[in-house]
C-alpha cells in the first residue's frame, strides 16, 4: 500500500500564490509518476499537472501553463505544485495522485494513477 498525503491549500486573493505539497510513503514503485488533479463544485475532476520521477518530464493542462509549476524532491519523495497568479476559476479541491510509470503511460488520465490523497481545498477570492 502507498499513502498519499497533500497539504498547503487555503484561501488566497486573485493574483496571489500558494504551494501544495504531496508526500508518498509505503511500498512505493521504483519508477512512478505523480500528478495533481482538481475538482470544482458541480464539475468533473480534471488534470492539472504531472511529473515523472525518472527524468523529471512535466505535463500541464493548458489553463495553468505559465502560472503553475510542478517539481519534485527526490530525497523527500515529495512533489510540489507552485501556483502563481491564481484566478477565481482555480478554486477547487486539489488531489494528488500516484502511480507506476508503465510503458504507454498517459499522465493526464486519472486511470494512470493507483493511489490518491484526500484532497486539499484551494479557494481564490476575486
Amino acid at each position: 500500500q502507498v499513502q498519499v498525503v497533500e497539504s498547503g491549500g487555503g484561501l488566497v486573493q486573485a493574483g496571489g500564490s500558494l504551494r501544495l505539497s504531496c508526500a508518498a510513503s509505503g511500498r512505493t514503485f521504483s519508477s512512478y509518476v505523480m500528478g495533481w488533479f482538481r475538482q470544482a463544485p458541480g464539475k468533473e475532476r480534471e488534470f492539472v499537472a504531472a511529473i515523472r520521477w525518472s527524468g523529471g518530464n512535466t505535463y500541464y493542462t493548458d489553463s495553468v501553463k505559465g502560472r503553475f509549476t510542478i517539481s519534485r524532491d527526490n530525497a523527500k519523495n515529495t512533489v510540489y505544485l507552485q501556483m502563481n497568479s491564481l484566478k477565481p476559476e482555480d478554486t477547487a479541491v486539489y488531489y494528488c495522485a500516484y502511480g507506476p510509470a508503465l510503458s504507454g503511460l498517459a499522465p493526464r488520465r486519472d486511470f494512470s494513477y493507483d493511489y490518491w490523497g484526500q484532497g486539499t481545498q484551494v479557494t481564490v477570492s476575486s
